[in-house]
C-alpha cells in the first residue's frame, strides 16, 4: 500500500449546528467523551502476528486490544467534530452520541471514525506540548477534515483540497491502524509549514517523517515493543514475512547508494536519520527540532534539510545537542 498525496476534488459535506438540529438529533453540549479504540493496533499491542482482517470481523482474539479512552476537545453538537479533528465524511452512518460515548468495535463502521478523532487531537495535542502554538509558530492548529473509507480500496493519503486525510478499506480497514492514521497527520503538518513538494528527494523526506511521525505519536501515547516498525496491523493483509511492518524507521540504508527514486523506500533513509536522532536526545528535544527546522523547506534535498536540523538543534539546545544530531546524519551518508 502506498502513501500518495494527489490533489483531488471532493464532495463537500455540510457539519454545521443547522444541519444537526435538521436531523433531530439533540447535542451533546461537552466538550469531552468516551470511545473505544486501538493502541496503536492489535498485532503490536498484544504482540501477536497470528492476527488478521477476516472481513471486519470482531473475534476473540482481539477484545484484550480494545481500549476505553478520554475523547477530548469536542464541539458539544454529539458528533466526531472538535477543536483539532472533524470527521467530515464516512462509510454508513456519522457516528453521533448525546451523550458523546462513542464505544464501537471493528465490526462496525463508526469504530474507525472513532480512532481517527481519537489520534488526530493525540497528534495535535502532542505538537502543542511541545511549545508550537505558544511559545513557538502553530503546527496544523486546526480542525483536520478526515474522511473514512472514500475510496474502496487499501490506500489513505493527505491532499491539499480542502485540507483533508483520506483513509481507504480493503483487507484491515487503513483508519483501524492509529500509524497510518499518524503517517497521513505527518504530511498534513508538511501542508500547513509551506514545505514544498519540488523533488523526489523532497516527496521522500515527507514519507519518511510521516513514518516517523507515525511511531514516536504512537510511542508516546502508547509504547509497543517494536516501536520501529510501522503499520503493524494493517499491514498484515499485504505481507507475509513477520514482523508484519508496512515500513521500519530503523533499516540500515545509506544516502545516495541506497536511493531507488521511489519516495517510499528512500524515506526510509530519512526515518532512520530521525529514528536515531530521537534515541540520542529523546522524543521532546527530537521532535522539537525536526518539526521547527522544517518550516519552509524549498524542497530541494535531503542533505539540505539534515543542514537546516543541525542548524535548529544547534540554535534551540546548544552544541552538544547538534553533534548528536549531525552524527546521526552523518551515519546516513547525509552529511
Amino acid at each position: 500500500m502506498s502513501r500518495q498525496i494527489p490533489v483531488l476534488l471532493a464532495f463537500t459535506v455540510a457539519a454545521s449546528a443547522f444541519t444537526f438540529a435538521a436531523n433531530g438529533k439533540p447535542p451533546a453540549n461537552s466538550s469531552v467523551g468516551g470511545g473505544t479504540v486501538f493502541l496503536p493496533n492489535p498485532v503490536a499491542d498484544l504482540g501477536d502476528q497470528t492476527l488478521t482482517d477476516r472481513k471486519d470481523a470482531d473475534y476473540p482474539a482481539l477484545a484484550p486490544a480494545y481500549h476505553d479512552v478520554a475523547l477530548t476537545n469536542l464541539d458539544g453538537t454529539g458528533f466526531l467534530v472538535g477543536d483539532w479533528a472533524q470527521v467530515v465524511s464516512e462509510t454508513g452512518d456519522p457516528a453521533y452520541s448525546a451523550s458523546n460515548e462513542f464505544k464501537y468495535h471493528r465490526s462496525d463502521d463508526r469504530f474507525e471514525q472513532v480512532m481517527a478523532y481519537y489520534w488526530v487531537t493525540q497528534a495535535q495535542e502532542y505538537i502543542q506540548g511541545l511549545g508550537f502554538g505558544t511559545l513557538r509558530r502553530p503546527v496544523n492548529m486546526k480542525s483536520q477534515r478526515i474522511r473514512i473509507n472514500q475510496l474502496g480500496v487499501d490506500n489513505s493519503f493527505a491532499t491539499e483540497h480542502k485540507d483533508e486525510l483520506r483513509f481507504g478499506k480493503g483487507g484491515v480497514d487503513d483508519a483501524e491502524d492509529a500509524e497510518v492514521i499518524l503517517h497521513e497527520y505527518g504530511h498534513a503538518i508538511h501542508f500547513s509549514q509551506g514545505f514544498v513538494f519540488g523533488s523526489e528527494e523532497a516527496s521522500a523526506i515527507s514519507e519518511g517523517f510521516g513514518d516517523y511521525w507515525a511511531v514516536t505519536v504512537s510511542t508516546h501515547v502508547a509504547p509497543t515493543p517494536d516501536p520501529a516498525c510501522v503499520a503493524d496491523w494493517d499491514s498484515t493483509s499485504y505481507t507475509s514475512s513477520v514482523p508484519h511492518c508496512l515500513r521500519r524507521v530503523d533499516l540500515n540504508l545509506h544516502y545516495p547508494a541506497d536511493l531507488n527514486g521511489e519516495v517510499h523506500h528512500d524515506g526510509q533513509i530519512w526515518s532512520r536519520a530521525l529514528w536515531d536522532i530521537r534515541q540520542a536526545v529523546g522524543n521532546v528535544k527530537a521532535d522539537t527540532l525536526i518539526i521547527e527546522a522544517q518550516f519552509g523547506f524549498p524542497g530541494t534535498t535531503m542533505r539540505e534539510l539534515a543542514a537546516r536540523t543541525v542548524t535548529t538543534a544547534g540554535n534551540l539546545y546548544g552544541r552538544s545537542v547538534a553533534t548528536q544530531v549531525r552524527t546521526a546524519f552523518v551515519n546516513r551518508g547525509l552529511l
